[in-house]
């Protein structure tokens, strides 16, 4: 009989992060100050993070110790078991070994936990009493309001409107864990208030609800903020993910030839794929090929530009070199919550312009198609985000099927989708749209791009 699933015993738990800042062929283009055009330093960050993650986000060191209460958190539910998808090979009729990585065996139901544990220890331990943060289809301020929790921690997650509306139960299962959740955008801020009166009805965005949060941090001196993506130090603290995954696959004795991830801000993707692409940029492996999966109407790296911008939509971050569709982005109020992030993580985007990862983009449609027969075959009801990844999986296991060549192709489920119902019910109604980002919006958007002299 076929092996179904690859544990590993809580002794394999890994004991540090991989940083593949060490790694990169040239440096990571510096964070810039919006004031003064300059590279920003540690004090420019404090009002916002503790001081050992704003270390941690400019490290260049390969390896990052896990402090032992953070990896005492992780053994609630890691390590995450890696799958063989038997069940969708079959309904394919393809000779690909198909694996995932199940991160929905979380109590928040997805992988942005590995990160929130982190952020909420290392803000105790400097004395911080209270978090803010920004959330959109809501896995990641579920996250956080759990860590918050385990940590004593105050939590005032804003969430995007939209997805305020269209997923009640993810604030619900917020407030449950003592979080106080606000739609974005709110009367609490200045951001959110300029938006109201500009857009009573605004369906709000990622970064204007980013926006909100850095804000409270920023004007409260007991609160610090917490990003759920994109940052440095929040990429590599989901690497346990390929970490486990790398031995995973050693049992399995099948290394990975394709892996497949979706990508909005870049955690999902980036913890899944970063250590393998050690091994890639190293020099270790060749032939591997990694694809980031984004939905059409978000398109950041297939379509934006790789500039200089600002992470949130009222211009107060430090700028950031990144795919940016330009922070002024609007997106279709979609289903994929989690990937409505107008740029994309400066160390994805700096993989992407070396060619070391590809890119594509899909529609809603046939993300869905490939989520029920996931579902059907596999059991579990993937988050829309990982759907994405799952399109792009069938689409290279049928390739697979008339090439006749047998690869091993491995993806990272991020989450379940118990609380999206709702778009899997648009989609059984016939009813949910595809929407594809104009590229004369995509043109707008970039021509309110700060200039940068570098």
């Amino acid at each position: 009989m076929t092996q179904r699933k690859f544990m590993l015993d809580e002794k394999d738990l890994p004991t540090h992060w991989y940083n593949i800042q060490a790694d990169l062929a040239k440096p990571l283009p510096p964070p810039m100050h919006p004031g003064t055009g300059q590279p920003i330093g540690p004090a420019d960050l404090a009002p916002l993070f503790p001081m050992e993650l704003i270390k941690q986000e400019v490290s260049t060191e390969r390896w990052i110790a896990i402090p032992e209460p953070v990896r005492d958190a992780y053994r609630v539910w890691r390590p995450t078991p890696l799958i063989r998808a038997l069940g969708l090979e079959k309904a394919l009729g393809t000779p690909a070994h198909i694996y995932y990585k199940w991160e929905g065996a979380s109590p928040a139901g997805s992988h942005k936990g590995n990160t929130a544990v982190a952020q909420a220890y290392y803000n105790k331990q400097e004395g911080v009493r209270r978090l803010a943060t920004e959330t959109g289809a809501g896995q990641w301020g579920s996250a956080l309001a759990l860590a918050a929790r385990l940590f004593d921690l105050e939590c005032k997650v804003y969430m995007v409107r939209v997805s305020y509306d269209q997923k009640p139960y993810r604030r619900v299962l917020m407030e449950t864990w003592g979080a106080s959740v606000v739609p974005s955008p709110s009367p609490d801020t200045n951001a959110g208030r300029a938006a109201l009166a500009a857009d009573p009805g605004s369906p709000g965005s990622l970064g204007l609800a980013i926006s909100e949060a850095v804000e409270d941090a920023a004007t409260r001196e007991d609160t610090k903020y917490s990003l759920g993506s994109v940052l440095s130090h929040v990429l590599m603290h989901q690497t346990v993910i390929g970490l486990e995954a790398k031995q995973q696959l050693a049992l399995a004795g099948e290394p990975a030839d394709i892996l497949i991830a979706c990508v909005g801000g870049g955690s999902n993707f980036a913890g899944f794929t970063f250590p393998f692409l050690q091994d890639k940029l190293t020099g270790t492996t060749k032939d591997l090929r990694v694809v980031a999966v984004e939905p059409m109407a978000s398109p950041s790296l297939t379509k934006g530009r790789y500039v200089y911008d600002f992470g949130d939509a009222a211009m107060t971050t430090p700028l950031l070199k990144m795919h940016t569709l330009g922070h002024s982005f609007m997106p279709a109020p979609i289903h994929a919550g989690g990937l409505r992030y107008h740029g994309v993580a400066p160390l994805v985007a700096a993989l992407y312009d070396a060619k070391a990862i590809e890119a594509v983009a899909v529609h809603q449609n046939p993300t869905f198609e490939a989520a029920v027969l996931f579902a059907r075959t596999e059991g579990y009801l993937p988050a829309p985000e990982s759907a994405h990844a799952i399109r792009v999986v069938i689409d290279e296991a049928l390739k697979c099927k008339e090439s006749g060549r047998a690869k091993t192709i491995a993806f990272n489920l991020s989450g379940h989708g118990h609380f999206d119902l709702g778009a899997y019910e648009r989609y059984h109604a016939g009813t949910l749209e595809d929407y594809e980002y104009p590229e004369a919006k995509v043109r707008e958007a970039l021509r309110d791009l700060p200039k940068v002299g570098v």
